[in-house]
């Protein structure tokens, strides 16, 4: 069929409104950004995609992607409520020891805003609680004269009060979702000497403390490598991970111990909660503080109760399943065998969990009843998977990050049995050695 003159206008003109039609529903149908640092460019990038509402598949935003303010990004954390109309993404570069605070623009572009300074060094994991006043990040190094990663000391856990709307709000204050804000009041309208970067003062004893050194107990130096942190969904306790490598002339072994603190909810000081048994340290029966158990702890997450938490165990493959009682401590209820090397899980309605196994390349799924896990089946990833997401608008979507792959892989989650399938055209590309992931919905955070 031949179109004359005003066929082929009108032809083409038809068109044009279809694909703008088409490019409208785009718009709309992106349910919201995921943001994934890589780690291989100086500086940092961060990676953004959209999130297709119908399909789960994945694309770049335009401009994607964006310096992440320093080098080997390795943690991030999104303020789950916004302060002030603004979103919040927050990356710890661990290289330059510093926590970057970037504004979220409604098409998930990424604004700097402000930059602080962690107390210790090497930084590896980020956590806020759930009414997005508070976050903590651990330090794989203490600040102590002497110490580095050739003459290691105990990690560090510290906490910074996040600026709110009505605070970043007063003249001579810094934004809103700024960390560690400390000011003079000079009337209830007006701020001066604001800075920023200063962390929660936890009071130990006699002593007032700005982050709290990963000790077995408090006169026992032996180092512990902290992994990971959660805090629970009410915000009344956080827990963390960490590792004490035996090593020998011929191979080296690991011990597991998990860290609860008790968190203040009026300035977001923290308390350890004694778990572990009496031991002798010098000679005198001392208690531990943390709990002893398995080998190298590497993440952990909890559910929405506040009532069941979820370990991985990289050395012994398995995920140990806790209960947590009214005083944060923690009760064994069992384990659960992974596949090899498990690196990252996540907990999708309180009903599925989903682990990543970084040498198998495969994501193991489980029921979650009651904090009880039967596993589903085993699903292939691309290669070396180190972290692991729902959608952020819990439609039924999961992605991980492959590190050697330099990808994401995007499944939906059949939401009656909890099985997985690809997503169309999944593996995803990413820039060189994506580390964690994380993610809001379009339109702002709901979670």
């Amino acid at each position: 069929m031949k179109f004359g003159k005003v066929g082929q206008v009108v032809l083409v003109s038809a068109i044009a409104l279809v694909l703008a039609s088409a490019f409208s529903a785009c718009g709309t149908l992106t349910v919201g950004f995921l943001f994934v640092p890589t780690n291989k460019q100086t500086p940092g990038q961060v990676e953004v995609y959209e999130v297709n509402s119908e399909s789960g598949v994945l694309r770049t935003i335009p401009t994607s992607p964006f310096p992440s303010g320093g080098r080997d990004p390795i943690a991030e954390a999104v303020s789950p409520l916004p302060q002030g109309g603004i979103d919040s993404l927050y990356v710890a570069n661990q290289d330059d020891n510093n926590i970057v605070q970037f504004s979220i623009g409604t098409d998930g572009k990424l604004y700097p805003q402000s930059t602080i300074n962690t107390p210790g060094t090497y930084p590896l994991a980020l956590a806020i609680n759930s009414a997005g006043t508070y976050e903590y990040v651990l330090d794989t190094l203490g600040p102590v004269p002497g110490c580095s990663l050739a003459n290691p000391c105990p990690g560090v856990i510290a906490g910074y009060a996040v600026t709110t709307a009505a605070t970043g709000s007063i003249q001579g204050s810094n934004e809103a979702g700024s960390l560690g804000q400390v000011c003079t009041t000079e009337t209830p309208t007006l701020y001066s000497g604001c800075t920023l970067g200063n962390p929660i003062v936890n009071v130990v004893g006699t002593s007032s403390l700005t982050s709290l050194p990963l000790q077995l107990s408090a006169k026992d130096g032996t180092v512990l490598t902290p992994t990971a942190l959660n805090v629970l969904a009410n915000g009344q306790y956080l827990y963390v991970t960490a590792y004490l490598e035996n090593s020998t002339t011929t191979t080296a072994t690991y011990s597991g111990y998990i860290f609860a603190f008790q968190i203040n909810s009026s300035s977001g000081s923290l308390t350890a909660v004694p778990m572990g048994p009496k031991y002798l340290l010098n000679g005198v029966e001392t208690q531990m503080v943390p709990l002893p158990i398995g080998a190298d702890l590497v993440a952990l997450t909890s559910d929405t109760a506040s009532q069941n938490l979820f370990v991985v165990d990289e050395t012994n493959n398995q995920v140990d399943s806790f209960s947590i009682g009214s005083g944060g401590a923690l009760t064994a209820k069992g384990t659960t065998p992974t596949g090899n090397q498990p690196s990252a899980l996540t907990l999708i309605n309180d009903k599925y969990l989903y682990v990543t196994n970084s040498l198998d390349s495969t994501i193991n799924a489980y029921t979650a009843s009651s904090g009880a896990l039967t596993q589903i089946g085993t699903y292939a990833s691309d290669a070396n998977p180190i972290a692991v997401v729902g959608d952020p608008r819990n439609l039924g979507f999961l992605f991980t990050v492959n590190f050697l792959n330099a990808s994401l892989s995007g499944y939906k989650i059949n939401m009656s049995d909890g099985s997985l399938i690809n997503t169309d055209h999944s593996p995803y590309a990413s820039t060189a050695q994506p580390t964690t992931i994380t993610g809001i919905p379009h339109g702002g955070s709901t979670h």
